[in-house]
C-alpha cells in the first residue's frame, strides 16, 4: 500500500513545530538543533539519517514534556520516511497519548495509515474507528477505510458507509461527495446490486457530469432489464451529447435509427460526423458506409422537396 497523504501531513507538522518562533524558544539548542537537522534530512528523503539525529536529540538530559513531544513527532516523520513502520507507530501512539483531544483524530488517522502500510489491517481498522470517534471525517480517512474494507472483501460494509454518507449529504441539502458516490457504485457492482448501482450512477452524472461517468451509465442503461428499443435513439443522442459516440458501429446504428424514425436530417448529420471523424468511409466496410451516406442524402433531399 502506498503511503497516504496523512504521512506527509506528519512531516509538515513536525517541521512547523520546530521552526515557528514561539515554539522554537521552548526547545533548548541541544534538542532543537538535531531536530532541525533531522527535518532537513527528511526533506532530502534520508530517513535513516533523520532518525539518527532524532536519537541525538533524545539523548539530551532533563527534557521537558514539550521537548519530548516534539522529539516523538519528528521520530514518527523520520521513521515513516525510512519505511520503519514499527518505530513510526510507536512514536505516534506516544504522541496520541500526549496531544489535546482536538488533535487526536488526526494522529489516529496517521496511526491507521501506518499500520495499513505495515499490513496490520486489524490495528489499522481500530485506529480508523478511534479517528472517527474523535471527529475526524476527512476524505483521506474515508479512502483508507474503504481500502481496509476492500482488502477484507467487506463490500457490503463499504456500501453501507457510503450510502449513509450520501444520504446525510442529501438530507442536509448538500451535493454528495464524488468519492462517496464512487465508493457506493463500486460496492453495489461488487455485491450485484444492479438497480442500486444504476440509481447511484444517475446521481453521479447529475452532480458530476463527466464523460466517463456518462459512458458507464449509458452502457448500464441499455443493459437494464425491461429496456425498450424505442429509447435506443435517445441513448445514442446522449452518447453524442456527452462525447461518448465514436465507434464506427455507433455512427452506423445512430444514423440508421434516425432514418427509420423519419429524421433524415439527423441521420445525414450523424453520417457526416462519422466521415469527418474517420470512423466511417475507411476499412473493409467503407462501401457500406458510402451506401448509408447516399441513402441519408436521398431521404433528406426527398424531405425537402
Amino acid at each position: 500500500m502506498k503511503k497516504l497523504p496523512a504521512l506527509t501531513a506528519a512531516l509538515l507538522l513536525a517541521g512547523a513545530l520546530i521552526t515557528t518562533g514561539a515554539q522554537a524558544q521552548a526547545v533548548r539548542p541541544e534538542v532543537g538543533k538535531p531536530l532541525q537537522q533531522a527535518y532537513e534530512f527528511i526533506k532530502a528523503g534520508k530517513g535513516k539519517e533523520a532518525l539518527a539525529k532524532v536519537r541525538e536529540a533524545d539523548n539530551a538530559a532533563n527534557k521537558t514534556p514539550a521537548e519530548v513531544l516534539q522529539i516523538e513527532r519528528m521520530r514518527a516523520a523520520a521513521a515513516q520516511r525510512a519505511g520503519d513502520n514499527a518505530t513510526a507507530a510507536q512514536a505516534l501512539e506516544s504522541i496520541y497519548a500526549k496531544v489535546p483531544a482536538g488533535e487526536q483524530g488526526q494522529i489516529a488517522e496517521q496511526l491507521a495509515a501506518t499500520y495499513a502500510a505495515a499490513k496490520d489491517n486489524a490495528k489499522a481498522g481500530q485506529w480508523v474507528q478511534k479517528a472517527q470517534a474523535a471527529g475526524n471525517n476527512s476524505a483521506s480517512l474515508k479512502q483508507l477505510q474503504s481500502y481496509l474494507q476492500g482488502a477484507s472483501g467487506d463490500y457490503a460494509a463499504i456500501g453501507k458507509d457510503a450510502a449513509a454518507a450520501v444520504a446525510a449529504a442529501e438530507q442536509a441539502g448538500k451535493r454528495p461527495e464524488e468519492g462517496d458516490l464512487l465508493r457506493l457504485a463500486d460496492a453495489q457492482m461488487r455485491t450485484g446490486n444492479k438497480a442500486g448501482r444504476l440509481a447511484t450512477l444517475d446521481k453521479l452524472v447529475a452532480h458530476y457530469p463527466k464523460k466517463d461517468y456518462w459512458q458507464v451509465l449509458l452502457s448500464q442503461l441499455q443493459g437494464k432489464s425491461g429496456f425498450s428499443d424505442r429509447f435506443a435513439l435517445d441513448v445514442m443522442r446522449l452518447k453524442l451529447a456527452t462525447g461518448n459516440l465514436g465507434k464506427t458501429d455507433e455512427f452506423m446504428e445512430m444514423s440508421q435509427l434516425a432514418l427509420q424514425a423519419g429524421n433524415p436530417a439527423e441521420g445525414k448529420a450523424i453520417v457526416d460526423k462519422g466521415f469527418a471523424s474517420g470512423a466511417l468511409g475507411t476499412g473493409v466496410e467503407a462501401e457500406r458506409h458510402k451506401r448509408l451516406r447516399d441513402l441519408a442524402n436521398k431521404q433528406e433531399a426527398e424531405a425537402k422537396a
